[in-house]
């Protein structure tokens, strides 16, 4: 995946923090959001920081058989002394490759199983003899 360097997160994004990427048959979602309730970012009262933005990343692999596989990563970007989150380009890089290594592990856990649930190869039948005539 390229960043774009135009974008203040690195890639564009919609109005509800959604981007999708799909290239070589594999579909890569990106949200960017945060935990506030309301429309307007508002300090917490206990800490009096602004709430922090989670930068979530999920691959996705359809095979066979509708077969998905999929891996996710997380990242959390915290605001600095008192002051809201400023967008991060190298957060949604870290969020991807996050997801990568999840569903790297995912895919060779995933080839794993299946080796051990792979169906035995037939037992070869002996030909039988045809019955003797009376």
């Amino acid at each position: 995946m390229n960043i774009d360097p135009t974008q203040p997160w690195g890639v564009a994004i919609d109005y509800a923090g959604r981007a999708v990427v799909a290239e070589d048959g594999h579909t890569l979602t990106i949200r960017v959001h945060d935990n506030s309730l309301g429309y307007t970012l508002e300090r917490d009262p206990v800490t009096g920081q602004y709430p922090p933005v989670y930068v979530s990343a999920e691959l996705t692999e359809r095979g066979t058989a509708d077969v998905t596989l999929r891996g996710s990563g997380l990242v959390t970007v915290l605001g600095e002394g008192g002051l809201p989150v400023v967008p991060d380009p190298t957060a949604v890089q870290r969020a991807v490759a996050a997801a990568l290594a999840d569903f790297e592990t995912r895919r060779v856990a995933y080839a794993a199983l299946c080796a051990v649930w792979a169906p035995a190869p037939p037992e070869p039948t002996e030909p039988t003899e045809p019955a003797p005539a009376p």
